[in-house]
């Protein structure tokens, strides 16, 4: 029972055993890389729904 509380819980040292694990599996010169994939999806993921949000209110006003 207290393992299901605890489960969700991430504390400091599995915060560093993932990043070391990342370091591991990618190296250091991909996680650039990486980072810079996901940060460019990110800013298309809010520019889709703000021009989806842009259409809807446009709709509204006609």
């Amino acid at each position: 029972m207290y393992s299901a509380i605890f489960l969700g819980m991430v504390g400091p040292w599995q915060i560093v055993l993932i990043v070391v694990l990342a370091l591991l599996l990618f190296g250091g010169k991909k996680i650039p890389e990486l980072m810079r994939g996901l940060g460019s999806g990110i800013k298309e993921f809010k520019d889709a729904t703000k021009e989806d949000d842009d259409t809807k209110s446009d709709e509204i006003v006609k």
